[in-house]
């Protein structure tokens, strides 16, 4: 990925933080057809490295599990919050009109082996950690011992599991840190006013950045 020297995010905990927020993930690997991608949600495990172990399930259907190379390491990418900036926020402009749109955002790609697990009990192990940590946002969780055990069982037999140790993580924040104080301040107003999701996720994220 290229990022310039001022929106290169160098600390694991915080790229790690995007990951558990964000955790929708997209998986890419070079195969006998090219590249392939499979959108899933993955789980941040604690791995032999500081960079940690993703965790993750797909179809047994999907082809890209059976047909990934194992000479070429798997990405999977995190997409953070992420907004349309308008050069109409910059308070410079008024002086300079040289001014263009861009786009904040922020982004993690994590590197690793793709290694395929197909045995139950890992399934099991996984499911119960992936839910576990949506559920946790509800007042009446679900549970996986909630359904009957031969069900669950049956399904599982549907899916192969996925795990990408992490060898490598790169994060990208970019978030106007190109322009001046008063710039990125004139963006972080905009931000609030346009007042949606996205924006709002956005200036929270501005605002904490150093």
């Amino acid at each position: 990925m290229y990022i310039p020297p001022a929106f290169e995010q160098k600390s694991i905990p915080v790229m790690h933080q995007l990951m558990r927020s964000h955790p929708f993930a997209t998986i890419v690997t070079a195969g006998s057809t090219g590249l392939m991608a499979t959108h899933i949600p993955l789980v941040l495990h604690a791995g032999d490295t500081d960079f940690g172990v993703l965790r993750g399930h797909t179809a047994r259907a999907n082809a890209q599990w059976s047909d990934s190379s194992t000479a070429v390491d798997a990405l999977a990418i995190f997409t953070g919050p992420h907004q349309y900036i308008s050069p109409s926020w910059y308070p410079s402009k008024q002086q300079d009109p040289r001014v263009v749109p861009t786009w904040n955002y922020a982004v993690v790609h994590a590197y690793g082996p793709l290694t395929i697990h197909q045995e139950t009990a890992w399934l099991l192990e996984h499911l119960n950690s992936l839910v576990t940590q949506h559920e946790a946002q509800f007042e009446h969780r679900w549970s996986v011992a909630d359904a009957p055990a031969e069900y669950i069982e049956r399904q599982a037999r549907g899916i192969v599991g996925i795990e990408i140790p992490i060898r490598r993580l790169e994060g990208k924040w970019k978030l106007s840190q190109n322009r001046g104080e008063r710039d990125r301040q004139g963006v972080i107003e905009g931000l609030g006013s346009t007042d949606t999701p996205e924006s709002l996720a956005m200036k929270a994220l501005m605002e904490r950045q150093p």
